[in-house]
């Protein structure tokens, strides 16, 4: 596991404490589902992009028309 620094202003701080306390949990787990969420829209954006980059312009259109109709 590793450790991370990371500055933040003094109000934003007790914030996330405040927000972490509200839900039950510590600052370190609050940030690890941040992490979390982040990297699983990241992975979701980059298969995303990957499937785009393999698919049909056209074929997409169509497929987004007939939604359109139904």
């Amino acid at each position: 596991m590793s450790t991370l620094t990371i500055r933040l202003p003094n109000d934003q701080h007790e914030r996330l404490k405040a927000l972490a306390s509200a839900r039950g949990t510590s600052l370190n787990k609050l940030f690890e589902e941040f992490s979390t969420k982040a990297l699983a829209e990241f992975d979701a954006e980059t298969r995303f992009r990957l499937r785009a980059q393999r698919g049909s312009r056209e074929r997409g259109l169509e497929l987004l028309d007939r939604l359109d109709q139904a």
